[in-house]
């Protein structure tokens, strides 16, 4: 996923002993010479088949035909980036290519402070959003969120230029720039009706990783984004609000709702906290160096108090880490809806110590301790609780995993039972889905109640009924 945000995979040290000599940016040269240049400096190994030459042999010779004969002079850097992504794009959709301001921008994000909206976006390959600029979720208190921007608005139009054919990396550079300078959008929400405008001062985009209150006698800690800054954050959170409630916390509330992920260690750190030790997950790649278990320290922070975690669709990757951990080693009860489903590892490779960019790619799957896969099945909440908010018909499908272009580990037969689940001609036999709970305004007429947070908080009141739940969470799971 590309975005403006702070979600950003994992940068492993390993990754400077796989840098590539890419001495392709730029070339202007024909295919013999394209190709003794790919041999050389970069597939010069003994497991390429003289088969897969001879297809480099043709990329080659394409190239040198496209320079040499296509309607306008084409740049050659721009040729050479389009085969990269074309390369990445086949394999799933979460395996890029940077550029070097685009490496530096995960970086910055990565450390929770950027410039820019302060949105996460993709772009899809089909249906009937192809080719535009698609919001996954505005970050909170950011121009985009003060501005009204909501998760599945499209930006149509960017200062006058129409979205619909550039690609995600030109788009993102047109949003992107100085604290202080604006962008005129145009945003479509109704698809049947016609885009509105807006204008956008750009920020400092400072991406607040935790943020706490007392909830009556229990501790609320929400975790927006796995930047740098989540252990330390959940950690400060605990330590203030053991002070401001009187005797302490009984319980916690941990709200990953609409988090996209972030970091794997930092996934790793905050599920350690609420732990005593043991496996908190697993990776499991092609290669030996991929696969590895991350496992616990002992202390559990909480000392054993009851735990509810709130998820949702919007619930991702390293969320899903921590909601997977706390569920299997039966710490936690789960509520809200299923998770986004997001289980693969995305490794930062640099090239040529990031001067050329660096690669995004999918190198692991992750499991939870009991070993359960997560990618394009997402976590099944204990306790379900979907909701419809006031102005809504019916509970909105979000966007999964499972819905990307070439995601991994969907399966035809399991796309065939979901679209039958869709149109109800799913099996008879089957669990009823859950109805959804109608979550009015608050007194004042305009503020939304938070019904899955008052039913977490109800719960968590009742000691006996919390433990009876958990104990049977824990029954079903076996």
């Amino acid at each position: 996923m590309h975005k403006l945000s702070s979600r950003a995979p994992k940068i492993r040290p390993s990754a400077v002993k796989r840098y590539s000599a890419s001495a392709l940016a730029g070339a202007a040269v024909g295919g013999a010479l394209l190709f003794g240049v790919l041999s050389s400096a970069v597939f010069a190994r003994a497991s390429i088949s003289a088969d897969t030459f001879r297809q480099l042999d043709l990329f080659g010779e394409v190239f040198e035909q496209v320079h040499e004969n296509y309607v306008t002079d084409p740049e050659d850097g721009e040729l050479i980036k389009g085969a990269i992504n074309g390369m990445l794009n086949t394999l799933d959709p979460h395996s890029s290519y940077m550029t070097a301001d685009d490496f530096q921008t995960m970086q910055e994000q990565t450390r929770g402070t950027f410039a820019g909206l302060g949105i996460q976006i993709v772009m899809d390959n089909e249906g009937d959003d192809k080719g535009y600029v698609k919001i996954v979720a505005p970050i909170e208190d950011t121009p985009a969120d003060r501005a009204g921007i909501l998760t599945n608005d499209l930006i149509v139009e960017i200062d006058g230029e129409a979205v619909l054919g550039m690609t995600i990396d030109e788009a993102i550079s047109k949003l992107k720039g100085e604290k202080g300078t604006k962008v005129d959008i145009k945003i479509l929400r109704d698809r049947d009706a016609e885009p509105f405008e807006l204008t956008i001062v750009r920020d400092i985009v400072t991406v607040q990783a935790v943020r706490w209150h007392a909830e009556k006698d229990f501790a609320y800690i929400r975790i927006a984004t796995f930047s740098e800054q989540a252990d330390a954050g959940v950690k400060k959170a605990i330590k203030k609000l053991s002070k401001e409630i009187p005797g302490g916390p009984k319980g916690l509330i941990l709200d990953l709702r609409s988090n996209p992920g972030g970091l794997l260690d930092q996934a790793v750190a905050v599920s350690d906290i609420f732990l005593e030790g043991g496996e908190i997950v697993s990776t499991r790649g092609r290669r030996p160096r991929d696969t590895l278990r991350e496992m616990g320290t002992p202390g559990d922070k909480l000392n054993g108090k009851p735990i509810i975690v709130l998820i949702n669709g919007g619930s991702a990757s390293a969320s899903e880490i921590v909601a997977g951990a706390l569920q299997d080693r039966n710490r936690a009860l789960l509520l809200g809806t299923k998770s986004f489903g997001k289980g693969s590892v995305q490794t930062v490779i640099p090239l040529q110590n990031g001067l050329q960019g660096a690669l995004r790619l999918t190198t692991a799957r992750y499991y939870t301790p009991s070993g359960r896969s997560i990618q394009a099945l997402g976590i099944d909440p204990d306790i379900a609780m979907p909701v419809i908010y006031p102005g809504q018909d019916e509970d909105i499908k979000r966007r999964a995993e499972r819905d990307l272009p070439g995601a991994l580990d969907v399966k035809e037969e399991d796309a065939v039972v979901e679209a039958a689940a869709d149109t109800d001609e799913s099996d008879d036999d089957a669990a009823p889905a859950v109805e959804p709970f109608e979550c009015p305004f608050e007194e004042d007429g305009e503020t939304v109640r938070d019904c899955q947070l008052e039913r977490a908080v109800e719960i968590l009141t009742d000691a006996t009924t919390y433990r009876q739940l958990l104990a049977d969470a824990g029954v079903a799971r076996q």
